[in-house]
Order: C-alpha cells, then sequence, then structure tokens
C-alpha cells in the first residue's frame, strides 16, 4: 500500500494493467536478484535515517515523494547490471523485470510518460546515504543471510567499493554476499530450464 501510495500519480494511468509477478518469469534473474533481499528492513533503516537527519514538514497538497523502496532498488540495480542513473530510470519505465524489483506489483501507466522515477531524484536519494546507514544496511543483509542458514558469520564477505565524487554510496556493498551468490546458485539448479542465469558477482574484497 505504501508504494501505491507514493507512485498512485502514475500507477493509475489510463494504459492495460499488467501484474508484474505474472509478467516476470521466476527464473529471471532479477527477479532472482531481488528476492535475495530483506526489503522491508531495509526500507526501515532508511527511512528512519532520514527521517532523523532531515526532518521536514510534508507540503500540503502535491504529489508525495517517490517511495524509499523504488529508490533502494534502483539504486541497488544500477550497480548490479553496471547502468547509469539515465538509463535504469528508463529501464524502470520499460522493464517489467525493474518494476517487480522496485515492489511495484501493479502497474497501469499511460505511455505518453517518459520516466516514472527522474535520474535526478535517484541522485537526490544516493547523496543521502551516508557511512552509519551504509553500515547498517549491510548488517541488515547479513544477518538475514545467516537466519536463513545461507552462510554463516566466520565466512561473510562484504564488498567494498570506493565513494564516488566523495559521497557514500548504497553500492554493490550490500548485496554482495556468498550468501546471495548461493542463492542464485540454488535457485538456477532447481529450475534446469532457466534460458537466464544470474550475472556471477565481481568483487574486491578486504583481507
Amino acid at each position: 500500500m505504501g508504494i501505491w501510495r507514493h507512485l498512485q500519480h502514475w500507477l493509475i494511468g489510463r494504459g492495460p494493467q499488467l501484474l508484474t509477478t505474472e509478467f516476470v518469469p521466476e527464473t529471471h534473474a532479477i527477479r532472482l536478484w531481488a528476492d535475495t533481499f530483506p526489503w522491508e528492513a531495509l526500507v526501515q533503516a532508511v527511512e528512519q535515517s532520514f527521517a532523523r537527519r532531515f526532518p521536514k514538514k510534508r507540503p500540503h497538497g502535491g504529489r508525495p515523494p517517490v517511495s524509499s523502496r523504488v529508490l533502494l532498488a534502483l539504486e541497488l540495480l544500477k550497480h548490479e547490471l553496471g547502468a547509469s542513473d539515465e538509463d535504469i530510470c528508463q529501464r524502470l519505465r520499460t522493464d517489467v523485470a525493474v518494476m517487480y524489483a522496485c515492489g511495484l506489483r501493479e502497474i497501469q501507466a499511460d505511455r505518453s510518460q517518459a520516466h516514472f522515477v527522474l535520474p535526478e531524484t535517484l541522485a537526490q536519494f544516493r547523496h543521502r546515504i551516508d557511512t552509519e546507514l551504509m553500515d547498517e544496511l549491510v548488517a541488515i543483509q547479513a544477518a538475514a543471510a545467516m537466519e536463513k542458514g545461507l552462510v554463516s558469520p566466520a565466512h561473510l564477505l562484504v564488498d567494498t567499493f570506493p565513494s564516488e565524487q566523495g559521497s557514500q554510496r548504497v553500492t554493490d556493498a550490500t548485496t554482495l554476499y556468498k550468501a546471495q551468490k548461493k542463492s542464485y546458485d540454488s535457485s538456477s539448479r532447481s529450475r534446469a530450464k532457466a534460458r537466464h542465469q544470474p550475472r556471477p558477482c565481481i568483487s574486491k574484497h578486504r583481507s
């Protein structure tokens, strides 16, 4: 309901209705990728951090902001695919698998809409993520992986990426765990007829 409330200005267009869960195959690489994340906990951490550091009153009237769930998924998926802000935002408009990854389950939009999320909006979201929030997101993902029994604490690996333009970014550091790769591999083996396999994670690990 939260994502619908935030994005209802383009989800209730005049176009045909589409259910992403029915359209995107369970074997699709992006769907497999998205299903490895504890989204509810990650989004809660982001929203609590932003509310504490950037308190503001919601203006009367106008459209509500884009959901943190959508922006966080776009930022993570952008790095997973090696895309630019412009590319990943455009794919949200045209790629149903990206819509699924962003938590959008029912879509009904007008073809005249060029973007659902502007690249500038994604950039603003990224710049609000500090080191403390990054560490919290990593910890949440690690805890979820251990809870599922995919890794042990002794074997947990976290990627480290340099910040861009002096700002801390949400990157594959929150996603590149052995747990995720194991989840990919298990899902792929269980679906022998899958046409697409998730891209292997290329990472730099600190010794």
